[in-house]
């Protein structure tokens, strides 16, 4: 009842929005943290989603801003959890970063701040670690970052090198409260330079289109689900696809108010999708 009362919410807001019907839905792009699980608890709902796309043969991608992760530690992390999902079901912001840095500048350099997940993707796409004279400093999330690299990286941006932020999260999820994430640890680099990052992760359009692309799915056949306006959401938007917001994460219903756009459906958690689809097909 929870999850219809908060999807009638967004429905009342928005009369002319037609309802989402899951059934007739291709793809589905599901972010990770606050959707599918909070640090190493899985959220309520989650297990009976997959079940569900698997059954009904959905194309699905688990899309995560979080840069830290290969695919292998995040398919390893779900088993962990009791999910299996294959390898191929995963994109992250460090892959998109490692294919746009690819694409703009092939064999390029860089100073790297970041976990397994950015560094594993970097190496992959031909680019190599350089603390000297890099093209780029990128930045993802990670235990690596202090006050010694982040002055290393200063000073190397002040020296030429164009500055990259892997994702524009402020903050996630975790098990008892939030965390900063890359765009909150990419901001004193921004202030003391002067320079600006640009972002390759979610709400940025080329780690959306990659995402369709990889589901072999048009936009009008597809659906973003998310826990955030100011990524998930508006990423889906731009790109024509439906959009869900998931309570389960870090907005509430009031952060409704606080956005001049709207999702197309709310709802408590994915596990209320799959309620949605199967009284659909009832009716």
């Amino acid at each position: 009842m929870k999850a219809n009362f908060c999807y009638n919410i967004a429905m009342n807001e928005r009369e002319n929005t037609g309802m989402i019907n899951f059934n007739e839905i291709k793809g589905f792009i599901s972010d990770m943290d606050g959707v599918i699980y909070h640090g190493n608890k899985i959220l309520p709902g989650v297990v009976e989603f997959i079940d569900w796309l698997k059954r009904e043969k959905k194309e699905y991608l688990f899309l995560t801003n979080n840069s830290g992760c290969t695919r292998r530690e995040l398919h390893q992390k779900l088993k962990r959890m009791g999910l299996d999902v294959p390898e191929e079901h995963f994109y992250t912001s460090a892959l998109a970063t490692a294919e746009f840095l690819k694409a703009q500048a092939p064999g390029c350099s860089v100073y790297a701040i970041g976990e397994a997940g950015l560094l594993n993707a970097l190496y992959d796409a031909g680019i190599t670690m350089n603390d000297v004279n890099p093209d780029y400093v990128v930045v993802g999330e990670g235990k690596a970052y202090s006050l010694d690299t982040l002055t290393k990286a200063v000073n190397l941006v002040m020296n030429g090198a164009k500055l990259i932020g892997a994702n524009s999260d402020v903050s996630g999820p975790i098990e008892n409260g939030i965390a900063p994430a890359c765009r909150a640890l990419v901001a004193p680099i921004e202030m003391a330079t002067g320079k600006q990052a640009y972002f390759c992760g979610k709400p940025n359009p080329l780690m959306m289109r990659t995402g369709l692309r990889i589901l072999n799915c048009h936009s009008a056949e597809a659906v973003m689900i998310g826990d955030r306006m100011d990524t998930d959401v508006i990423s889906g938007m731009e790109c024509g696809m439906s959009t869900v917001l998931v309570l389960s994460g870090i907005s509430t219903l009031d952060t409704l108010n606080h956005y001049a756009y709207r999702p197309t459906a709310v709802l408590e958690g994915v596990g209320s999708i799959v309620a949605e689809a199967e009284a659909q097909r009832a009716k």
